[in-house]
């Protein structure tokens, strides 16, 4: 009977474990878990690139901040943008300052994670954006944090916003849970 119950708790702790696996060349410390309804996202932060922004993402991720919360602009083709927190519709956020801008020659393709900003380069807070296909007009002139290495099919079933409202999206849809991996229950 001991033997039998060991090993039943040895398949499920392996069972547990494989569900959790990350995709090869990512460190749970440096991984972000985004939880949506069509599925989840594991995004590879990059701190050798951008280390205040991916620390910034970490430490919101593990504040809680990003649960809930819209994916506020979503144009086809091009990105989908969330991270506000506060207002939920791309004014907004965290309460901590905003960041000093750490471009890097990494070109936004399709998966890429960049930081979203105003006008002014340091800007960047808390929203960030997944590139939906290649945009080399932002190379050099936004933080890329990440990329994504898993779930893009999620990406690509977020709701999408109006072309006509620079992708304003009306009934968003949100990130579930966002938290980093070596967190992950």
């Amino acid at each position: 009977m001991i033997r039998l119950f060991a090993a039943l708790a040895l398949m499920m702790v392996s069972v547990v474990a494989q569900a959790q696996q990350l995709p090869a060349g990512t460190d749970p410390q440096n991984t972000i878990l985004l939880d949506t309804k069509d599925g989840r996202i594991v995004i590879k932060l990059r701190p050798d690139l951008a280390p205040k922004h991916a620390e910034r993402l970490k430490q919101l991720a593990r504040d809680k901040y990003y649960d809930n919360v819209p994916f506020h602009r979503v144009i086809e083709g091009f990105m989908a943008q969330t991270g506000d927190g506060q207002f939920g519709n791309g004014t907004g956020g965290s309460k901590y300052p905003n960041l000093p801008a750490e471009f890097s020659n990494v070109p936004f393709k399709r998966g890429i994670v960049g930081m979203a900003r105003s006008s002014d380069p340091n800007s960047a807070n808390s929203q960030f954006f997944i590139m939906l296909a290649e945009n080399p007009g932002l190379d050099g002139k936004y933080t890329v944090v990440g990329e994504v290495v898993s779930g893009m099919n999620a990406v690509d079933k977020v709701k999408k916003g109006s072309p006509t409202d620079n992708g304003r999206v009306t009934n968003p849809d949100k990130i579930v849970r966002m938290q980093v991996a070596a967190d992950a229950k």
